[in-house]
């Protein structure tokens, strides 16, 4: 007995040695790991903001400084500097983007790209605003910053610092998790204000509702574009510990409003309080407000919106009104018969249902250099 309870009694020493050396990093400030691991009990818990996109005042806020976990709304970064370089003609659309091993391995959503094969920067563009695609965003983030996506990451945080950005940090291009990149809700705002305010040539790229790759309609995974009464884009995003993210930009009259909304439990809950959010936010603002459904109904509606959020909408035909594209869904009918937009080089397209990829031209095309993964 003697011996045993000697046992029991270093055990519990040494336990109660670990306790304390941990507490004393704490409080000292100095939690040694990453920074992100608390953040996965956000869950639930809400971020929002409603901003006047051209004002940038803040008309509703709720936890909006809370770091966050981004997932795929790290995207709209890396479509800033895509965006960024294009204005700077360091790219162009119809360049070649080479993928790399460490780009085909990302995890889903991915395109399913093949290591040694390219698609174009504007395929790749397209491939993060509808399908949110993680091996795109890697390829694109390499291209841009010479084959390493860890320096992309660089340029990414360096960028959001730039921008008024301070309570975010990037570590991939895609938002794939890493417990180091987080943000908040006010951060996205801004860069969304950023992105509809510096790059207007290029903000039509976020309504597009499907394009054509490889033969194949890749669908926009964004809700609120069919939902919501002059919503025009942006992005979702989802990982286990960060919830259901949306970051969706709406225009009614004069007025452009920006909404954020992180770690919600589901889909129908994120599309649900954006559209209120919005709501209210036009009303502050002294726009007219449009006819809602019974409540009931509207419920049935975002449930049905978010439930077919994979299923691809059919484009009946697409024009070009003042330089931006125009398209029209067909309410009800199978995926070939109708045409599907497909934008290359700038100029619109249409493609039969079945029809070919751009090809990239060989004189960008590069091989990928830097770390890559098999």
């Amino acid at each position: 007995m003697a011996s045993g309870s000697g046992g029991l009694r270093r055990f519990l020493r040494r336990r109660t040695q670990t306790l304390l050396a941990s507490a004393a990093v704490i409080a000292a400030g100095g939690i040694l790991a990453a920074p992100g691991v608390a953040h996965a009990q956000y869950v639930g818990q809400l971020s929002t903001l409603v901003m006047d996109a051209g004002t940038g005042q803040v008309l509703q806020q709720s936890n909006p400084d809370l770091q966050r976990f981004p997932a795929s709304l790290t995207k709209l970064m890396t479509l800033y500097l895509a965006f960024d370089a294009l204005r700077q003609n360091r790219i162009s659309l119809d360049q070649a983007v080479p993928v790399s091993y460490h780009a085909a391995s990302m995890e889903p959503s991915k395109l399913g790209l093949i290591p040694g094969s390219y698609l174009t920067v504007e395929q790749a563009v397209l491939a993060l605003v509808t399908k949110s695609a993680n091996d795109a965003a890697c390829a694109l983030g390499e291209m841009l910053a010479q084959g390493s996506e860890e320096q992309f990451a660089q340029m990414m945080t360096q960028k959001a610092r730039s921008l008024g950005m301070s309570n975010t940090t990037f570590r991939n291009a895609s938002g794939l998790p890493d417990p180091d990149q987080v943000s908040t809700a006010r951060d996205f705002a801004t860069l969304t204000r950023h992105l509809i305010q510096d790059f207007p040539e290029h903000y039509h790229y976020f309504a597009v509702p499907a394009f054509m790759f490889h033969g194949q309609q890749i669908p926009n995974h964004d809700p609120m574009l069919r939902i919501y009464p002059g919503a025009d884009g942006l992005k979702t995003g989802y990982t286990v510990d960060a919830g259901r993210n949306l970051v969706t930009s709406a225009m009614r009259g004069n007025v452009r409003l920006i909404g954020v909304v992180l770690g919600a439990r589901t889909n129908p809950q994120r599309s649900m309080v954006m559209a209120d959010l919005l709501d209210q936010g036009f009303q502050q603002e002294g726009v007219p407000v449009m006819a809602r459904p019974a409540q009931h109904h509207r419920a049935e509606l975002l449930l049905a919106a978010d439930a077919a959020g994979d299923d691809p909408p059919v484009v009946r035909h697409a024009t070009r009104r003042h330089g931006r594209v125009v398209m029209r869904l067909a309410a009800s009918a199978p995926a070939a018969a109708h045409p599907v937009t497909h934008l290359t080089g700038a100029k619109l397209r249409l493609a039969a249902a079945h029809g070919k990829a751009a090809t990239p031209k060989a004189k960008h095309a590069a091989h990928p250099r830097g770390r890559t993964r098999g």
